[in-house]
C-alpha cells in the first residue's frame, strides 16, 4: 500500500493492488455505469470482468490497483507498459515511458475536485519510481472531461491515434511537467 496522499480538505487517498475476484463486483458496479461509458464495459457481466482483471493479473507488463479514499474503495487504477500493452506499434516508447488509465467511482454526490485529487495521487504514485521518466495516456478523442483533466497535472498532447476500439489522443506528461504543474 502507498504512503497516504493528503488531498487538500478531501481525505487521505491511498492505493492497493487490485484482488480481481475479491474486487470484482465493485469493479463491475464501476465500470458498467452510465457515468463510466469510456472505459467501454457498458455491457460487461461480472463475470467479463473477472476474468480481464485475472488477465491483467498474470500480465507482466500490465498492473491494477484499487485507490482508497478515507480507506474506501474510490478509484481504480491502472499502469502498464506501452511498448508491450495498449501503443504497441502506435508509437515510439521511450526508456521510463509507463502506461497509466484510471476511473474514479461514480457517484450521485461528487465532491468538488476529487477526481483532480485522484488524478494527481496516481501521477504521485507513477513518478514515486524513479524509472519513471514519462506517463503516457490515450483516452479518448472525445473525452473532454479527462483532457482537462489531464492538462491540470501536465500532460501534454501530441496527436490523435486509431486504436482498434477507438480514435484517442496520445498524450505525454514528463516528471518536471508533472511537478511544474502541480505546484503552480
Amino acid at each position: 500500500m502507498t504512503t497516504p496522499t493528503k488531498a487538500a480538505g478531501l481525505g487521505a487517498l491511498t492505493i492497493r493492488p487490485l484482488d480481481p475476484l475479491k474486487d470484482a463486483a465493485l469493479l463491475h458496479s464501476w465500470v458498467t455505469h452510465p457515468k463510466s461509458a469510456f472505459w467501454m464495459m457498458q455491457d460487461a457481466k461480472l463475470v467479463d470482468v473477472e476474468r480481464a482483471y485475472m488477465e491483467i493479473a498474470a500480465d507482466e507488463h500490465h498492473h491494477a490497483f484499487i485507490g482508497l479514499h478515507d480507506g474506501v474503495p474510490a478509484f481504480l487504477m491502472e499502469k502498464y507498459d506501452p511498448a508491450h500493452r495498449e501503443l504497441t506499434g502506435l508509437y515510439e516508447p521511450e526508456p521510463g515511458d509507463v502506461g497509466m488509465h484510471f476511473l474514479v467511482a461514480p457517484t450521485d454526490r461528487p465532491v468538488h475536485g476529487f477526481t483532480r485529487a485522484v488524478i494527481t495521487a496516481v501521477m504521485a504514485e507513477l513518478f514515486a519510481d524513479p524509472a519513471t521518466a514519462r506517463v503516457v495516456v490515450e483516452p479518448d478523442v472525445d473525452n473532454k472531461a479527462v483532457h482537462a483533466l489531464n492538462a491540470a497535472v501536465g500532460f501534454v498532447p501530441e496527436r490523435e491515434i486509431q486504436k482498434p476500439e477507438k480514435k484517442a489522443l496520445l498524450s505525454f506528461c514528463t516528471r518536471e511537467q508533472f511537478e511544474r504543474a502541480v505546484s503552480a
